[in-house]
């Protein structure tokens, strides 16, 4: 975003800070968001938005029982909504989300879930291994015979959100708020809102609480030297956790060294990998073609488990048959898909209008309008697929798609279930980091490994009692 001194001949869209549970209001400073959109925000009080080392973070001894019990009230209050803060910040999300309003609808309706108890139950005990660590410190025997304790100590976080799905802000702020650590929020260009109403919904429930003054969320433009390079230092903060793009990353990883660590969840791409079994009959082939779409189309494409790419065994009749019926798919509105995304920009359609003259070498169903678009290739495209583009690519057996997949790959649905076993490991082999059965990508379950690796358990400093 560009910021600039306020002007009142611009038309405005109002951001709240937040500043350790207290929300900040003020019009100091106008940027522009995506879609031209312009913002006003408080100006940043960088003094403020860090807590002192000297003394213990508001929530470090906190038992992790009470910290569930906040969560699941705050959910209960984003389900009620009395307050109005998720309708507000839907209202405003409209004016720069990408998501069509019916898809960012449902997505703030799903935000509630989160907050359930089983499943703040399930991150606890599959991020980081039980809440004895949280609240107090393991006692072990070493086997010198020694007695030795450990502790999963909170962590003082720089905290960098996406904005691609409303669902990234509300993971940020359960694994902060269950860490027990202080939480800087930067918040992304493109959902300014849903972290601001998340610790509002919190604050409504008890503005007391610790937790509470745990959380500061605050804008920025990202890679602004005047701002990072004073946050980003091991005096303030112990970890930056960083989700997003390429560049967002290489910018953040300037400011690592010792004593001030990268948690990345970084920029993937999706696959999938469908067997010949797709092919039995009429009836099935439609029914995989749907669990594809479903795949290739969570949130209009722009989530990193989104298939852009998908290996297919059978006949190229049998493909490009596929292939049609996966094109008329993307068109379907779904949980997190609309009718329409944006529209393909000019210079990805010079390519592929290219390679409509290739064919039988190439082939293309769909057009440029956003309904969704399939390029069938002989090897995967040079572009990256977005915006409801999926590239088919037929292979001899999906065991040799394995060789398509690499460190950069997130997720990969596959069909049949059953094909699942022969692939996985090979899979992890190749640098892939989640499996799934066809149709499921979008599932994701906090509690499990994401990217590779056990986020809270991450997020927390490891610290040895030893006799």
């Amino acid at each position: 975003m560009n910021t600039s001194t306020r002007t009142d001949a611009q038309p405005t869209v109002q951001v709240c800070h937040i500043i350790k549970g207290e929300v900040q209001n003020g019009a100091d400073v106008t940027f522009t968001g995506p879609g031209g959109v312009h913002f006003t925000a408080p100006a940043l009080d960088l003094a403020n938005l860090t807590w002192s080392r000297q003394q213990e973070g508001p929530a470090f001894n906190t038992p992790i029982s009470e910290i569930i019990d906040l969560l699941v009230a705050t959910g209960e209050c984003l389900a009620k909504d009395a307050d109005g803060v998720l309708d507000e910040a839907y209202e405003r999300m409209l004016a720069a989300s990408p998501l069509d309003s019916g898809v960012l609808r449902r997505a703030y309706d799903d935000l509630p879930r989160l907050f359930d108890r089983t499943v703040l139950n399930f991150i606890v005990e599959g991020e980081i291994g039980g809440t004895d660590v949280l609240d107090g410190w393991r006692e072990v025997l070493l086997p010198t015979g020694r007695n030795a304790r450990f502790r999963a100590f909170p962590a003082r976080l720089v905290q960098i959100l996406a904005g691609n799905a409303p669902g990234v802000a509300a993971i940020t702020v359960i694994r902060g708020a269950l860490s027990k650590g202080v939480n800087l929020l930067k918040l992304p260009s493109n959902d300014l809102f849903t972290a601001t109403a998340l610790l509002r919904a919190m604050a409504a429930v008890d503005p007391t609480h610790p937790v509470v003054k745990s959380f500061s969320a605050v804008y920025w433009r990202g890679g602004d030297a005047t701002v990072e390079k004073l946050l980003f230092s091991p005096q303030f903060f112990d970890k930056l956790v960083a989700w997003g793009g390429e560049a967002a990353l290489r910018s953040a990883k300037d400011y690592i060294g010792p004593g001030f660590e990268l948690v990345a969840f970084d920029p993937k791409t999706s696959i999938s990998m469908i067997g010949v079994e797709a092919f039995s009959s009429d009836e099935v082939t439609a029914e995989v073609a749907a669990l594809a779409a479903t795949d290739a189309t969570g949130y209009n494409q722009s989530a990193c488990t989104s298939s852009r790419f998908q290996y297919v065994e059978g006949t190229l009749e049998q493909i490009d048959h596929y292939c049609e019926l996966l094109q008329a798919q993307l068109g379907v509105e779904r949980h997190t898909a609309s009718v329409l995304s944006a529209p393909v920009p000019p210079d990805l359609r010079e390519e592929i209008e290219a390679l409509r003259s290739l064919a039988p070498e190439f082939r293309v169903w769909g057009d440029f309008s956003g309904r969704g678009l399939v390029v069938r290739s002989e090897e995967p495209v040079d572009f990256y697929p977005d915006g409801k583009i999926v590239n088919v690519v037929p292979v001899p057996s999906l065991r040799e798609a394995v060789g398509f997949t690499n460190v950069a790959t997130q997720t990969v649905g596959v069909y049949p279930t059953s094909r699942k076993r022969e692939l996985r490991n090979h899979l992890a082999s190749a640098g892939a980091q989640r499996v799934v059965s066809l149709g499921q990508a979008m599932a994701e379950s906090p509690g499990l490994p994401h990217d590779g690796f056990m986020p809270l358990h991450r997020m927390v400093r490891w610290v040895n009692d030893e006799d």
